[in-house]
């Protein structure tokens, strides 16, 4: 891990909650908060918006775990769940949460670094699998709203596919604007006159 980390540990045992503290200082320089109670865990996450959220639990239910999940920001940074023992379809529910780590048979001090960099980095790929998800609707949704716009120029003015779009590009460029903004404005204003 590199630089300083910001981490809460969420934790209601005193004792268990010292002993994650100790063992997060040996992995390296970290600037550690400790929730004891979870009530209200989302709004005490999000005034003090840590880099990772590590969450120990002795025998979570598949309720504690989505609302202790979700409420950890899961989209907004690294979750990593510990817990003594699992039910049958918890991991699925974990993953399913968002977490970015959930390890069954509890949080051992030399597994501490190693789970919370393979945290990191598994967030990590996750963000940048969003990021790209995203774009890759919008490149969509934008080449369909050229396309609309390239069929209207093309029955408007009785041309070809390839001078529609040399027409809409040429706007573009004129207007100093990207062509699928203008393909947008022609769109909506042929819905107007429609």
């Amino acid at each position: 891990m590199q630089g300083k980390l910001s981490i809460i540990v969420v934790e209601s045992d005193r004792d268990r909650a010292l002993r994650i503290v100790d063992s997060l200082r040996e992995t390296g320089d970290s600037d550690i908060h400790i929730i004891s109670d979870p009530t209200g865990l989302a709004r005490q996450i999000k005034m003090r918006d840590p880099d990772i959220v590590l969450i120990d639990v002795a025998n979570p239910s598949r309720d504690m775990l989505e609302e202790l999940a979700l409420a950890s920001g899961p989209r907004d940074r690294p979750v990593a769940m510990f817990v003594d023992r699992s039910e049958v379809g918890l991991s699925t529910a974990a993953v399913e949460a968002g977490l970015s780590a959930y390890v069954v048979d509890g949080l051992q001090p030399q597994r501490i670094k190693p789970v919370l960099e393979a945290a990191i980095a598994r967030f990590r790929m996750f963000q940048r699998m969003r990021k790209e998800l995203a774009e890759t609707k919008r490149a969509l949704e934008e080449r369909k709203v050229i396309d609309r716009a390239k069929g209207l120029i093309m029955k408007a003015r009785n041309v070809s596919e390839d001078e529609a779009y040399a027409i809409l590009r040429k706007a573009a460029m004129d207007q100093g604007k990207r062509v699928a903004d203008v393909a947008e404005a022609l769109v909506t204003a042929a819905a107007l006159l429609s």
